[in-house]
């Protein structure tokens, strides 16, 4: 069953950055849509929390505010780069994840990498490398969406890694914790850089594309929490990687952009290595 609840929760997330990605083409503000990733999630997650009966953290641990915080950046920079970049590219970049984990480990957990992490972040560097040059796109906005995908990666591992510090809080209110600060931090983004547009919220088409972002985001959440609890963390780690060729498939099927052999190519070198080492750790565990 833990492997049917990562399956159905990297399938709903896909569909979450697929919406994200209409939405962008729409001209829908990329602030809105991490709006509504955000507060529609935080709704339902305390609905579920208090159905649980689960204590909320409001004000403590200091780690439970580390894992928020990265998580919202995270939640900020994938977005944002949903906007400019296909939902399969995006997931790939922000996949290499476990990878940032093992290499931040050194100087957060003391644990030093060993050869097969570097082996690992080489290739992914080579797959990236890859996956741009044959796109043959140098402009600026595509270089700045690549470059914070890659940042919302290393946020998502500082956030795993505050996470495995996380005892005795049920996870619904870590969910209910990270949504509020997210929703906090997209609307300070607001404030920063001034309110984005509201005109497409009259379009009922923006409306229900919104709505799918939040619905997929609520369903993935709630099926990864219910995958992890149940099963082996890194095996079922391995199986959240299927999100990338769900992303695929649902472009191809929506008619979306095709893939040359170098971005195939270099998809495969960000999976591979980053797949070998979670299948490593298991075995390890």
């Amino acid at each position: 069953m833990p492997y049917v609840w990562m399956l159905v929760g990297c399938f709903s997330f896909a569909w979450m950055g697929q919406f994200a990605g209409m939405l962008g083409q729409q001209q829908c503000d990329w602030r809105l849509v991490a709006l509504a990733r955000g507060l529609l999630v935080l709704i339902a997650a305390v609905a579920i929390a208090r159905a649980y009966r689960a204590k909320f953290a409001l004000w403590g641990p200091g780690v439970l505010w580390m894992r928020s915080i990265a998580g919202s950046l995270s939640l900020v920079c994938t977005f944002y780069a949903l906007s400019s970049l296909p939902t399969s590219e995006v997931l790939t970049l922000t996949n290499t994840f476990p990878i940032w984990v093992a290499l931040l480990s050194w100087p957060l957990l003391r644990q030093r990498p060993g050869l097969t992490v570097w082996l690992a972040a080489c290739c992914g560097v080579a797959g990236v490398f890859l996956i741009e040059f044959d796109k043959q796109e140098f402009a600026l906005s595509r270089q700045l969406a690549v470059g914070l995908a890659l940042m919302a990666a290393v946020c998502s591992a500082i956030a795993m890694l505050g996470l495995n510090q996380l005892k005795g809080i049920h996870p619904w209110a870590i969910v209910s914790h990270f949504s509020a600060v997210a929703t906090l931090t997209v609307l300070l983004a607001w404030g920063v850089s001034g309110p984005p547009p509201l005109a497409p919220l009259v379009r009922w088409e923006i409306g229900l594309l919104l709505l799918g972002v939040g619905a997929t985001a609520t369903l993935g959440q709630y099926c990864l929490t219910q995958a992890f609890i149940g099963g082996q963390p890194a095996r079922v780690s391995i199986v959240g990687l299927s999100q990338i060729l769900f992303a695929m498939a649902i472009e191809m099927l929506l008619g979306g952009p095709s893939f040359g052999q170098l971005t195939l190519a270099g998809i495969a070198l960000v999976i591979a290595p980053t797949a070998w080492m979670m299948a490593d750790r298991a075995a390890q565990t």
